[in-house]
C-alpha cells in the first residue's frame, strides 16, 4: 500500500487533505477493500483496476491554497519513494477532432506561411524582451552592489585608522540581510515557486509536466527582483541560472499573446493557444536566457536540446537558434549604450570569462591526463556538494515549512556569509601591489600603502568578478594559502545557499569554487616540480571551474559549448570535454545530479531518456491505470457532470466508446476526450434537448477552448439545472477519434517510448477486440526506476 504524506512542493505550500478523503493507489495491487470507489448510477459507467487521479486546474490549486490553515505539524514527513499524483502532464499531442481537422483544411497554403512567419516574429520577440530583462538585471546588480560595496569600503577604510572595525563588520552584515530579506519575503509569500534558479522547474515543463505558477507573469516579476537582491545581497549565488527561468516565462506569456495574470488579452497569436506549441516556445526562452546569461547562443540550443525539450525537429532547433542570437544582441546592444560605447559588442553575456587565446592560456597534449584528473576531483567535490545539499534540503521540507522561518535561515545565512567574508579578509596577510586594473573596491585594511588584501578580491565583490580575476590575473596574484581557505568557506557557504527561499542560481558559485581550487592546483604545479613553465594557473582555474560545475549540475554537450563560446577559444573544446565526461562519471557514481535530486525530492513524475534497462519483464496490463472510467458517444449531462465532480478520481482523459445496449461489457473504443473539453462543453450548454430528438447544440470552435486554455474553470463553478441533467451530449465532434493506443501485451520499453517520444498524456491500452482495459499515464510510466535492488515500483500518493 502506498505511503501517503505532506510535502512542501515548489509552490511552497502544503497541501492538505480533507477529512474522510483518501488517496488512490496506483500501484497494480490496490484492491476494492484498500480503496473503495464511488460508484455512479449510470449504467455508461464501466470500471476496471485502480484509479489515476489528477488535480484540477491551476485556478482550482489556487483557491485550495488560499483556504488553507496556517496549523502546521512539528514535522512533514518525507518519503523518497513516493511519487506525487498532483503534478499533470502537458497536452503536447493535438487532439484532432472534427473541429481541429476543419479548421486545419480552412487554412490554405498562404495561411500556412503566415502562421509559420508567426513563429519566427515570436522567437524575436522572445529573443528581445530576454536580452532587455538580462540587460536590466545586470544594470541594477552593479548599482546596487557598487553603492553597497563603496559604503562598507570607506566605512572600513575609516575604522581602520580609529579602530572599531566591529562596526563596519555589522554594517556589513545589516546591508546583506536587508537585501536578502526583502528579496526573500517576497518569494516566501508573494510566488514560492520563483525559490531558486528555476531550472529544475523547466526542465520538468519541457519534460510534459505542468508545474503550477511556473510561467506567470508574477512568477518573473519576483524572479527578477528577487535574484538583484540575491547578489547584490552578497550570497553565494549567481544571476545567470534564474535568466533561464526568465527567458521560458517570456517566451510563454508572449507566445499567448495576453496575461491571465492581468486579465489582459490582446487578441493576437490565438493560434499558438495550446501546450504543444507553449512547450516550443518555452523551449526557445529557456534557450535564449541561457544566451543571455552565457553569451552563448549554440550552447542555449544544447541545453534545450540536452536538458529540456524531449521532442525535437529542424524548424524547431533554427527558430531557438534564431531567439538565442537575437538574445544575446539585444544585451550586448544595449550594455554598450549602458557604458557609453555604441557599438562596441563586448558584452555578449552576464558573465564574461574574457579571451583564452594568449600563448600563456595555450595547453599542451600532456596536460590532458592532468585535466581528466582534475574532473576526477570535481565530480567528487559535486558528488560531495551534493550529498550535503540534498541532506539539508530535506532538512528544510521536513522542518523550515512555516513561511517566516525560511525568511529568517535567508537572512541568517546572509549575516553568516558576511561574517565569514569579514573574518578571513581580517586575518588575511596576502597583501598584492596595487595594479592599474585591479579591483573596483581593492581595500588595503592592515596592507601598506601602495597593497590590497587580496583575500577581499574574492570576497569582496561580485562572484562574476571574482570569476573573471581569478581566471585572468598574473601569477602570483594569490597565495596558495588564500585560495584553499576560500575553497573551503565558500564550499559550504554555497552549499548552504542553494535550495533557500531567493531567487538565485548555482551556477556562478559552482564556477567560482572550481576556479578557486583549480588555480590552486595551477600554483601547486608550479611549486612541487621545480622549473614547470605550462602550468598557468589561470588555464587551470578554467577547467577547475567546469569540472567543479560539471560535477553539481551533470551537463556534458550544453555546458562544454557554452564554456567554449564564454572562453572565445575552440581550442579549448577538447580538453573542457574530458573534463565535463570525466567529472559527470564520476559525480554519478556516487550520487545524482543536483537537478535531479532536487526533482526528486518533489516527487514529480520525471520522464528520463530511456526506460529502466530491466523493464522488458513488465507488460502494459501491468503497468496500465485502471480502473477506467469511459463515456459514450452520447452521453447523459449528468453522469458526466458526476464523474467530474467526484474528487475521489479527478480524472482528465475519458476513452469514448460505441454506443451500447448492453452496458455490462466494455464497447469498443472510438476516441478520446479530455476533463477541459468536458468543461467548456457544459459552460457552453452544448447539450442535445431529449435523447430521442435530433441533434440540436450550439456549434462550438476551436476559439472557444483556446479562449479557456490555459486555465479551465473548476467543475464547481458552472452549473447544471436538473433538466439539463436529463440531456444528452453528443462528443462525436469533440472527441480525438485517433488516439494512440497499444495492446495489453505491448512491453514496458515500447510503451514508454511511444508515450515519451510523441509527448503523450494518455495511452489507451486495449485488447485484441480493440476494447478499453486500461489507460496508460505519465506517472504508471514514472513510478519504475532502477534502484539498489533492481528495477523498484514507488509509491503514489497525494503530496
Amino acid at each position: 500500500m502506498a505511503n501517503v504524506a505532506k510535502k512542501v512542493s515548489w509552490s511552497g505550500r502544503e497541501h492538505v487533505e480533507e477529512d474522510g478523503e483518501n488517496t488512490p493507489l496506483l500501484n497494480g495491487t490496490s484492491s476494492a477493500a484498500a480503496q473503495p470507489v464511488r460508484q455512479y448510477s449510470s449504467p455508461s459507467l464501466f470500471r476496471v483496476g485502480h484509479l489515476s487521479t489528477v488535480d484540477l486546474t491551476d485556478e482550482n490549486q489556487e483557491l485550495e491554497e488560499t483556504e488553507l490553515t496556517t496549523t502546521f505539524t512539528k514535522e512533514i514527513p518525507r518519503n523518497e519513494n513516493l511519487l506525487s499524483l498532483k503534478y499533470e502532464s502537458l497536452d503536447y499531442d493535438n487532439s484532432e477532432n472534427l473541429l481541429f481537422m476543419e479548421e486545419e483544411r480552412r487554412i490554405n497554403h498562404a495561411a500556412f506561411r503566415t502562421v509559420e512567419v508567426t513563429r519566427w516574429v515570436i522567437c524575436g520577440l522572445i529573443g528581445i524582451f530576454t536580452g532587455l530583462i538580462a540587460c536590466f538585471i545586470d544594470i541594477l546588480v552593479e548599482k546596487l552592489a557598487g553603492v553597497k560595496y563603496q559604503v562598507i569600503k570607506d566605512n572600513i577604510d575609516k575604522f581602520t585608522e580609529k579602530g572599531g572595525l566591529s562596526f563596519s563588520l555589522l554594517l556589513w552584515a545589516a546591508l546583506n540581510c536587508t537585501f536578502v530579506m526583502v528579496g526573500s519575503l517576497m518569494v516566501a509569500y508573494i510566488e514560492p515557486v520563483a525559490a531558486g534558479s528555476g531550472i529544475p522547474q523547466i526542465k520538468c515543463f519541457l519534460n510534459g509536466v505542468k508545474i503550477p505558477h511556473v510561467v506567470r507573469l508574477k512568477t518573473l516579476m519576483v524572479k527578477v527582483v528577487g535574484v538583484i537582491l540575491s547578489v547584490a545581497g552578497g550570497l553565494a549565488v549567481g544571476k545567470e541560472g534564474p535568466m533561464i527561468h526568465s527567458g521560458a516565462v517570456v517566451a510563454a506569456g508572449i507566445s499567448q499573446g495576453r496575461s491571465t495574470s492581468l486579465k489582459k488579452d490582446f487578441k493576437i497569436f490565438e493560434y499558438f493557444r495550446r501546450d504543444t506549441e507553449k512547450r516550443d516556445f518555452v523551449s526557445a526562452g529557456a534557450a535564449a536566457g541561457v544566451s543571455a546569461a552565457f553569451g552563448a547562443p549554440v550552447g542555449g540550443v544544447l541545453f534545450s536540446l540536452e536538458e529540456g525539450a524531449s521532442f525535437w525537429n529542424q524548424l524547431l532547433t533554427w527558430r531557438i537558434f534564431f531567439a538565442s542570437m537575437i538574445s544575446t544582441f539585444t544585451l550586448n546592444f544595449f550594455l554598450s549604450i549602458y557604458n557609453q560605447k555604441p557599438g562596441d559588442l563586448s558584452n555578449p553575456g552576464l558573465i564574461n570569462f574574457g579571451r583564452f587565446d594568449t600563448d600563456e592560456n595555450s595547453y599542451q597534449y600532456f596536460e590532458l591526463p592532468i585535466f581528466m584528473f582534475m574532473g576526477v576531483v570535481g565530480g567528487m567535490l559535486g558528488a560531495l556538494f551534493n550529498a550535503l545539499n540534498h541532506c539539508l534540503t530535506t532538512f528544510r521540507i521536513r522542518y523550515m515549512h512555516r513561511r517566516f522561518l525560511q525568511v529568517i535561515e535567508a537572512m541568517l545565512v546572509a549575516a553568516v556569509t558576511a561574517t565569514v567574508a569579514f573574518v578571513t579578509i581580517y586575518y588575511s596577510t596576502d597583501c598584492q601591489p596595487l595594479r592599474q586594473d585591479d579591483t573596483d573596491y581593492p581595500l588595503q585594511l592592515f596592507c601598506s600603502d601602495g597593497e590590497y588584501n587580496a583575500m577581499a578580491s574574492a570576497f569582496f565583490t561580485t562572484p562574476e568578478k571574482s570569476v573573471r580575476r581569478l581566471f585572468h590575473d598574473p601569477p602570483g596574484s594569490f597565495n596558495p594559502q588564500t585560495l584553499g581557505v576560500f575553497t573551503i568557506l565558500y564550499f559550504f557557504l554555497a552549499c548552504w545557499t542553494y535550495g533557500l527561499t531567493v531567487s538565485a542560481g548555482v551556477f556562478i558559485p559552482s564556477l567560482l569554487l572550481g576556479a578557486a581550487w583549480g588555480r590552486l592546483f595551477g600554483i601547486l604545479l608550479t611549486i612541487v616540480p621545480n622549473g614547470v613553465t605550462w602550468a598557468d594557473p589561470g588555464k587551470y582555474a578554467l577547467m577547475g571551474a567546469a569540472a567543479q560545475l560539471g560535477g553539481i549540475v551533470r551537463m556534458t554537450l550544453s555546458l562544454t559549448v557554452i564554456m567554449v563560446e564564454a572562453t572565445g577559444n575552440v581550442t579549448y573544446g577538447f580538453p573542457i570535454m574530458l573534463v565535463l565526461i570525466t567529472a559527470k562519471l564520476v559525480g554519478d557514481y556516487f550520487v545524482e545530479g543536483l537537478y535531479d535530486l532536487h526533482i526528486k525530492l518533489q516527487s514529480v513524475p520525471f520522464l528520463h531518456w530511456e526506460a529502466p534497462v530491466t523493464s522488458h519483464s513488465l507488460a502494459a496490463r501491468e503497468v496500465m491505470s485502471t480502473p477506467v472510467v469511459w463515456l459514450r458517444r452520447r452521453e447523459k449531462v449528468g453522469v458526466i457532470v458526476d464523474i467530474l465532480s467526484d474528487t475521489s478520481s479527478n480524472h482528465n482523459g475519458f476513452p469514448v466508446v460505441e454506443n451500447t445496449v448492453d452496458s455490462s461489457r466494455p464497447s469498443r473504443l472510438c476516441g478520446l476526450i479530455l476533463r477541459s473539453q468536458l468543461i467548456v462543453l457544459l459552460k457552453h450548454k452544448v447539450f442535445v434537448e431529449r435523447e430521442n430528438l435530433s441533434l440540436i447544440q450550439r456549434h462550438l470552435k476551436l476559439k472557444d477552448f483556446r479562449d479557456a486554455y490555459p486555465r479551465f474553470p473548476p467543475i464547481q463553478s458552472i452549473h447544471v439545472s436538473q433538466d439539463e441533467r436529463e440531456c444528452q451530449m453528443d462528443l462525436t465532434e469533440f472527441m480525438n477519434p485517433t488516439p494512440y493506443t497499444v495492446p495489453q501485451e505491448a512491453s514496458l520499453p515500447r510503451v514508454f517510448k511511444l508515450f515519451r517520444a510523441l509527448g503523450l498524456r494518455h495511452l489507451v491500452v486495449v485488447d485484441n477486440h480493440n476494447r478499453v482495459v486500461g489507460l496508460v499515464t505519465r506517472k504508471d510510466l514514472a513510478r519504475y526506476r532502477i534502484g539498489k535492488n533492481g528495477l523498484e515500483e514507488l509509491d503514489l500518493a497525494q503530496t
